[in-house]
């Protein structure tokens, strides 16, 4: 069964439909990449599925739950913080908390989760070693055991980006989003997060990637959606689409990118 359906979603900013009947399926351990122009709807969905907008229609289900059905207005606002904890956002701009080190950044939302937790008080110093350790096992995983203590402008644009994957990853979500996570970075650089990524692919880490890296799209990931104008064009098998895409919009999306 597949951990997350998409159904016939919807949005409209004023008279303008930004997403139209968008609908999909993922399965656990695979990875998406979604492809398209900018303005084509691409980020706007990514940001439905986590919950940062409403949809104005069609629903979202996580494991066989429905956490979001537009025709329940009463629906939206319910278990709104707890719907989240299924996706782990990364955003293209790194979003790191600049007062806090990396450990902290990591770690934080862990933290003020475990404070709802019925043994807390008691346990308090064990709870917070092990959120520690959890921390300083997801930033090894990136490559960072040394900047740990760094604040995020001591770090490179690349090791920002893998705080924010880390930071992402320590909730242990169902599915990872990446909103173009290289788009802000130097070619040089790219290639430090993409590898992470690649990584988290052969992991078998559940994940959509909104990318422009038309290469990366084709190896790593399983499925690739081509969205224009708030619609899905074409999807399927990722080589196969970016080899031999069946459609012409995606033909001439696809001609202006130099594949290797």
């Amino acid at each position: 069964m597949a951990i997350l359906e998409v159904k016939n979603i919807e949005k409209h900013f004023g008279s303008t439909k930004v997403l139209e009947d968008v609908s999909f399926s993922l399965e656990e351990g695979s990875a998406l990449a979604i492809i398209g122009s900018s303005g084509s709807g691409k980020t706007t969905l990514l940001r439905c599925l986590n919950f940062l907008e409403k949809p104005d229609g069609g629903s979202i289900s996580v494991k066989g739950e429905k956490l979001f059905d537009a025709s329940d207005e009463a629906d939206w606002e319910k278990n709104l913080r707890k719907k989240r904890l299924h996706f782990g956002m990364v955003f293209q701009s790194f979003n790191l908390f600049p007062q806090y080190t990396a450990l902290e950044n990591v770690t934080l939302a862990e933290k003020l989760l475990a404070q709802e937790r019925p043994d807390f008080k008691q346990n308090k110093k064990e709870i917070l070693a092990e959120i520690e350790n959890h921390g300083k096992e997801l930033l090894a995983q990136m490559g960072l055991s040394e900047r740990m203590g760094h604040y995020p402008h001591q770090l490179s644009g690349g090791q920002q980006q893998r705080v924010a994957i880390a930071r992402a990853l320590a909730l242990k979500p169902d599915i990872l989003c990446f909103d173009e996570p290289t788009s802000a970075l130097d070619p040089e650089l790219t290639g430090e997060v993409l590898k992470v990524i690649r990584g988290l692919a052969e992991q078998k880490t559940t994940m959509i990637i909104v990318t422009h890296e038309m290469a990366f799209a084709r190896d790593v990931a399983d499925q690739v959606i081509f969205m224009d104008g708030g619609v899905i064009v074409e999807q399927g098998d990722s080589r196969e689409v970016i080899e031999n895409p069946k459609e012409e919009r995606t033909k001439q999306f696809l001609s202006r990118y130099t594949q290797e």
